[in-house]
C-alpha cells in the first residue's frame, strides 16, 4: 500500500516524548484516517482510536468517556499509550474539553498522547485559537500531488490535470459520470453543507454554492466583484461575496489569489483570480469532458495553469511562502511566489494565447525577483508538477 510523506512525519512524532497534541487536517477524501492507520502499524504503543462521525454519538460527555477510557488503557498497560479521535470538529466545544483532560494529564504526568483529525479547518481552527493555544502540533493532509497520483495510480500528465488528486475517486477514471458522482456527493456537498453550513453563519446558502460553482468554473481567470455581482442572482454586495469565498477557502475549495505589490493596500483592493485547491473541482464545477477539456486549447490552458496554481497553494502551506499573481495594462504573470524578501515569478505556458514578455516586465520592476516559465525547453510542466524545480534561489 502506498504511503505519504505524512506517514512517516506522524510516525516519527508518536516515537518522541508527548509534548503537544497532534492535530492533522485537511480536506475531505485526502486519506487523513489512512495515514493515522498506517504510521500506527508497527508502532508498540497501545492505541485506543474512535471515531466522532456519527453526530448521536459525538457530544461533550462522550468525549470525557473516551478519553477516560484511554486512561485506564494506559493504567493497565503501565505504559505509554495513544488516544486518536476522528473527525473531532463534529463534536460541540471540543476543544475545551480537549484542554481539560490534556491539562490534568500533563499535571499527572500521564503518558498519553494524543491524536485528532479534521476534514474542516473552519472550526479546527476556531477551536484551537479558543482553547489549545502552545498545546498543539499541526500536520497538513493536501490533495495528492502529481508525484503521488502517478507511483500509486498510474496517473499519466493528462489523468492528473483532469481527475487531479482525490484518491478514492482514481478507480473510477475509466468511468466520468461515475467519477463526478462520487466528486460531488463524496466531496463537494458534503464540504458546503456540514463542514462551512453546519460551522459558519451563512445567510445565502444557495449563494454559497453559486460563488463555488462559478468560481471553480472560472479557476486560473480574473472575475471582479461587481462582474460576480452580475452572475449570480441575490448576490447581495461584495462583502458578502468576499467572506463567501474566504470560508471556501478555509474549507481547502476555492480561494481568489490577489494582485502582487509591495504595496500591501493595493493587494487587498485587488480583484481576485479564482483558484481552485485541486483541478477535480474545476472540471466537475465545468461539467465538460475529458477530451473537451484537453483538446481545447483555452480551456486546457485554464486547467494546466488550475493544476500549477494548485501545487504551488499546497507547497506555500507547507514552505511558508504567499502566492499571487500580477498585472499591469495587457503585461500579466501566472503565479508570483513571495517569501520573505524572495520573490519568483512563473509564467505558465499552457497552450492558451498570451501576451509575451510580461516575466520581462515584471523583473524590470522588481529586478531581485527570480523568473520561470514553466513549460518551456529548460522547465517543463511535468518537471515542475513532480516538484523537480526549485522555486527560489
Amino acid at each position: 500500500m502506498f504511503k505519504r510523506a505524512l506517514v512517516q512525519q506522524l510516525k516519527n512524532r508518536l516515537l518522541e516524548k508527548r509534548r503537544f497534541i497532534q492535530i492533522i487536517v485537511g480536506p475531505r477524501q485526502t486519506g487523513k484516517t489512512t495515514a493515522v492507520t498506517q504510521a500506527l502499524r508497527g508502532l508498540k504503543i497501545p492505541c485506543h482510536f474512535v471515531s466522532a462521525d456519527d453526530p448521536a454519538l459525538a457530544s461533550r460527555e462522550w468525549l470525557g468517556n473516551v478519553w477516560t477510557q484511554a486512561r485506564l488503557l494506559q493504567k493497565q498497560q503501565r505504559k505509554s499509550a495513544l488516544l486518536v479521535i476522528d473527525e473531532i470538529q463534529k463534536i460541540p466545544q471540543w476543544s475545551a474539553v480537549a484542554k481539560q483532560f490534556w491539562d490534568e494529564d500533563t499535571r499527572r504526568n500521564t503518558p498519553l498522547k494524543v491524536v485528532l483529525t479534521g476534514s474542516s479547518s473552519l472550526l479546527i481552527q476556531k477551536g484551537l485559537s479558543e482553547s489549545l493555544l502552545g498545546r498543539f502540533e499541526m500536520l497538513y493532509c493536501p490533495h495528492w500531488n502529481f508525484a503521488e497520483c502517478r507511483k500509486a495510480f498510474g496517473y499519466t500528465l493528462e489523468d492528473f490535470l483532469f481527475f487531479g488528486g482525490y484518491p478514492g475517486a482514481a478507480a473510477l477514471k475509466n468511468n466520468e459520470e461515475r467519477w463526478a458522482r462520487y466528486i460531488g456527493a463524496s466531496i463537494v456537498e458534503p464540504t458546503l453543507s456540514q463542514d462551512i453550513l453546519l460551522m459558519e453563519e451563512v445567510r445565502k446558502p444557495a449563494l454559497l454554492r453559486s460563488l463555488f460553482r462559478l468560481g471553480a468554473g472560472y479557476s486560473a481567470q480574473e472575475l471582479s466583484y461587481t462582474k460576480i455581482l452580475g452572475q449570480l442572482q441575490d448576490a447581495g454586495n461584495t462583502v458578502t461575496l468576499a467572506h463567501y469565498l474566504e470560508l471556501l477557502k478555509k474549507a481547502n475549495m476555492l480561494c481568489g489569489l490577489p494582485k502582487f505589490s509591495l504595496n500591501k493596500i493595493k493587494v487587498r483592493q485587488s480583484s481576485p483570480r479564482f483558484m481552485v485547491f485541486d483541478t477535480a473541482l474545476l472540471t466537475y464545477a465545468d461539467g465538460a469532458s475529458r477530451r473537451r477539456f484537453l483538446e481545447n486549447p483555452e480551456a486546457r490552458g485554464h486547467l494546466v495553469e488550475s493544476a500549477a496554481g494548485a501545487y504551488l497553494l499546497a507547497r506555500g502551506r507547507e514552505e511558508g511562502f504567499q502566492v499571487f499573481w500580477w498585472r499591469e495594462r495587457d503585461k500579466e504573470v501566472d503565479f508570483v511566489l513571495q517569501q520573505g524578501t524572495k520573490i519568483t515569478a512563473l509564467e505558465i505556458k499552457s497552450g492558451r494565447v498570451k501576451k509575451s514578455g510580461s516575466s520581462i516586465e515584471f523583473q524590470k520592476k522588481y529586478p531581485q525577483a527570480l523568473s520561470f516559465i514553466i513549460g518551456s525547453a529548460n522547465f517543463s510542466l511535468e518537471d515542475f508538477l513532480l516538484g523537480r524545480i526549485p522555486l527560489f534561489a
